[in-house]
């Protein structure tokens, strides 16, 4: 009897210290957890902080012509793009706006277009590696009204042998005349470098698109005027609509203009060998 007596005593002693442990962690939970829309907002903003603070100290390591880069992108990716690049960096992680040494004996190539240019972006890098220098504009670039603004900034020094470009899906609203007009005139500062100019069609927007299946049908308009633009200007066209159109039930993000990893790796590699194949043309002129 008294040993079971003993027994139960350490038992209790036991479930008291293991009640003590749990309630030390709850209540550290809630030191660390924020428990209203204020809290939450400055624990946010301590973690931008120290992101914001590693990422200074990163820049500063960098030889002069790689921290103007970094400039033109603090300055030019937003208030949404700007804080994900930033911890992408300070992790280590390749990114579609990393900086380019260019090798002087290759071709330089600019990529300019939205999020699903970004998305390919990489793909196309790699594709093309030892074969191309693929730079890409300092933005997600948005509507063609954002184009005529920032052209300047996105094309920096000119020096470009080819420049492969896409405007649509955030142009889906765009009145038919005003976006005609602008591709005209985007089109005519870009042939200004120089460079060989080709366009990206723009990729599907499905049917069953939060915004509804009319912007499926805007978007489709927007990329027949493009067309048209281009023919008249004598712009070849990468048909990236027509190339992914037969595998978006596989790599289309559900009810999404996005592409998951597999859809972007196919679109990198057709804008990879699109380039190489013009490049390769004009060569031979």
């Amino acid at each position: 009897m008294l040993k079971l007596i003993r027994c139960l005593r350490s038992t209790l002693l036991i479930l008291c210290c293991l009640s003590f442990i749990v309630a030390l962690l709850q209540a550290n939970d809630k030191k660390t957890e924020p428990t209203n829309a204020d809290e939450a907002a400055a624990k946010k903003a301590k973690q931008e902080a120290e992101i914001n603070k590693k990422f200074a100290a990163w820049k500063a390591t960098l030889p002069a012509k790689q921290q103007a880069w970094e400039t033109v992108l603090e300055e030019n990716l937003g208030g949404f793009y700007l804080p994900i690049y930033k911890k992408q960096k300070v992790a280590g992680q390749k990114t579609a706006w990393d900086y380019v040494a260019d090798d002087p004996k290759l071709p330089r190539v600019l990529l300019i277009g939205d999020s699903v240019s970004r998305g390919y972006t990489q793909a196309a890098r790699n594709a093309l590696k030892g074969k191309v220098n693929v730079h890409r504009a300092p933005a997600n670039c948005g509507p063609t009204a954002t184009g005529l603004k920032k052209l300047d900034v996105w094309l920096g020094d000119g020096n470009w042998d080819l420049i492969h470009f896409n405007f649509g899906i955030h142009d889906r609203r765009t009145n038919v005349d005003d976006y005609e007009k602008r591709l005209e005139e985007i089109v005519k500062r870009l042939k200004q470098t120089g460079a060989k100019v080709v366009w990206a069609s723009s990729t599907p927007i499905p049917a069953d698109w939060k915004e509804g299946p009319e912007m499926k049908a805007k978007l489709e308009e927007k990329n027949a005027i493009a067309a048209k633009v281009m023919e008249r200007n004598g712009v070849e066209i990468d048909d990236l609509f027509t190339f992914i159109t037969p595998h978006l039930s596989e790599v289309q993000n559900p009810k999404d203009v996005h592409f998951n990893g597999k859809g972007y790796d196919l679109l990198g590699k057709q804008v990879a060998e699109y380039i190489e194949g013009v490049l390769q043309e004009e060569n031979q002129k």
